[in-house]
């Protein structure tokens, strides 16, 4: 294939992929709300900055990232069994299906958006006071994806290297085992703390994939560099419809897959060291909701007005348009640095 031609490929389902995307979430809105798939805002103490600034949107349908790992699973798939159906040379280029670039990312992506959408149905039925499953049971079955994943880095691709920027590759054996397994649940579960304002993780993870499509396809990575692209334009679409007041959320469904499907492509080009530039966003607000956990627990007072830093900007003032917007530039920023670095340290720049 040549460069061209993949280039073309890219952007090519990056548009099938928005326009697909936008063609069916009319269908998607209408189910969520006529079976009322919203989470209710709950008011209690533990949570009052929260609760107050949130009230607002109570009942907003959630499991919108059904929007994005739908149309990328019937994208990837669809185009993978008609080209096999019709023996098509045109038809067969087009196909980016591949064992080793996308078969990993693309169930990842599934299995783990799949639990969110139960996490996401047990909340919106109010089970256990509304309440989805349990912090520790998305935690073990969030573990058995990233081992899952881990296993076939190991036992099916014969993949044990870890890059260091700058310095080189280093085979680190079984040790890869339990980085993979690390980097997939920070991810998955990074990305649940950040969808938390309207338009916030969508955008933010606009960046990340897109950073990672560029340095995908610098790789030589064509057919994941094309996955890359049918997540980007189906965020896109989704994006349209998030942004405030936002028509749907994205819910564990999309959260979850979306973040492990992130930490998969991560480790896919071997950026793993550089996701946090990459995910910058991502990682300070995982870490501001660790230190105000460590604060609270150690010194019995607060770091930030709430948790995570999205509703710290919210609760100083700041309209969540204005959070929302500065997380995407923030994001952008650091996808772009990110890139840099990984061209700069392979001497591609």
């Amino acid at each position: 294939m040549t460069e061209g031609f993949a280039v073309f490929r890219v952007f090519f389902f990056l548009a099938i992929a928005f326009v697909f995307a936008m063609a069916w979430t009319p269908l998607l809105t209408h189910i969520l709300y006529k079976y009322r798939l919203g989470k209710q805002t709950r008011d209690e103490g533990k949570t009052p900055i929260f609760s107050l600034l949130h009230k607002k949107k109570s009942g907003t349908p959630t499991m919108g990232g059904v929007l994005v790992w739908v149309t990328a699973l019937v994208l990837t798939v669809g185009f993978a069994l008609v080209a096999r159906a019709t023996e098509n040379g045109v038809l067969d280029d087009l196909n980016f299906l591949s064992r080793s670039q996308t078969l990993l990312p693309l169930g990842a992506l599934v299995a783990a958006a799949v639990v969110g959408l139960i996490d996401d149905a047990f909340s919106t039925r109010a089970s256990r006071d509304g309440v989805g499953l349990r912090a520790r049971h998305r935690l073990l079955i969030s573990l058995v994806i990233a081992l899952a994943g881990a296993w076939w880095f190991v036992a099916k691709l014969d993949w044990t290297t870890i890059h260091v920027p700058f310095v080189g590759d280093y085979d680190i054996g079984l040790w890869y085992v339990p980085i993979f397994v690390f980097i997939l649940v920070a991810t998955s579960h990074s990305v649940n703390i950040t969808d938390g304002l309207d338009g916030l993780s969508g955008g933010v993870l606009l960046a990340a994939f897109s950073s990672l499509a560029a340095i995908a396809f610098f790789q030589g990575r064509y057919d994941l560099a094309t996955f890359n692209g049918v997540i980007i334009g189906a965020l896109l679409a989704f994006v349209w419809f998030n942004i405030p007041p936002a028509r749907f959320f994205m819910g564990d469904t999309g959260s979850m897959g979306l973040g492990t499907a992130l930490g998969v492509i991560a480790m896919l080009t071997n950026t793993a060291l550089l996701l946090p530039i990459i995910a910058g966003v991502l990682v300070l607000e995982s870490a501001s909701v660790i230190i105000q956990v460590v604060a609270k627990r150690l010194w019995h007072r607060k770091v930030f007005l709430s948790a995570p830093l999205h509703h710290h900007f919210e609760a100083k003032g700041w309209p969540e348009s204005k959070v929302v917007m500065r997380a995407w530039l923030v994001a952008g920023v650091l996808g772009v640095i990110g890139l840099v670095v990984e061209l700069l340290q392979r001497g591609v720049a």
